[in-house]
């Protein structure tokens, strides 16, 4: 048994980012349609939520639609975007009882308005809440975040002599966050897939070798306990 309990961990990270791969190859390993990999890893993140909170992880971000899975076939991206929308509507009430508050970051304007209503009434109707927050990275991808923040400082006329790390971390999408402290990877891989690049400077990575949908909440915390073991350095000695 993975250990769950707070008091046992050195150190718990403020902020884990999760790149949640395998879906797809989750269904085709148990000889299924690919959106029922997508259906099973969208069921397996209240685990996660609940460990989360459990030993108190204050930030949560969650890597579901890269900018470039819109090059996928056509069959199941719909179908991504349908399951998002039900699962959000499903899960509004869940969220708000265990006080959690959603966040979105990427681009709205490329997915179908019934989803952006559903994520603007699931975000509107859970700013209120003060425990876990939750980042859902939709339709994101760090070089676009970058661009669209340097675009932002050039209309708003920011004087280069001003311009810092402080400010830039203003005009992106995760402003108000905190940098991720730990990301995790699932599926074996190893590539950061264009995620949180300015935000991951000195964020601590784990590579999972399990699917998503089988990263469970023992898999969680073996990663939640192997970053406690880290010393991380900034840099320095």
């Amino acid at each position: 048994m993975v250990r769950s309990n707070p008091g046992e961990l050195e150190v718990v990270p403020r902020h884990v980012a999760i790149i949640m791969d395998g879906n797809g190859r989750w269904a085709e390993s148990h000889e299924l349609p690919r959106l029922q990999g997508h259906r099973a890893g969208t069921r397996n993140l209240d685990k996660i939520l609940d460990v989360a909170i459990s030993i108190g992880i204050r930030y949560l971000t969650v890597y579901a639609f890269s900018s470039e899975n819109w090059s996928r076939p056509d069959p199941e991206v719909s179908g991504l975007m349908a399951l998002l929308a039900e699962n959000l509507r499903e899960r509004s009430r869940s969220l708000n009882t265990r006080d959690i508050r959603l966040h979105h970051i990427g681009r709205l304007d490329r997915i179908p308005s019934d989803l952006q209503i559903v994520i603007s009434e699931v975000i509107e109707g859970t700013r209120n809440n003060t425990g876990l927050d939750v980042s859902l990275a939709f339709d994101y991808g760090g070089r676009q975040e970058i661009l669209e923040a340097t675009k932002a400082m050039i209309r708003d006329a920011v004087p280069s002599e001003t311009v810092d790390a402080e400010l830039f971390q203003q005009y992106l999408y995760t402003a108000g966050t905190p940098d991720p402290d730990l990301i995790i990877r699932t599926a074996g891989e190893q590539r950061i897939s264009n995620f949180l690049l300015w935000q991951s400077a000195y964020s601590e990575y784990y590579s999972a070798g399990c699917y998503w949908p089988d990263f469970d909440d023992q898999e969680f915390m073996k990663a939640i306990i192997e970053y406690s073991g880290r010393q991380r350095k900034y840099g320095g000695l």
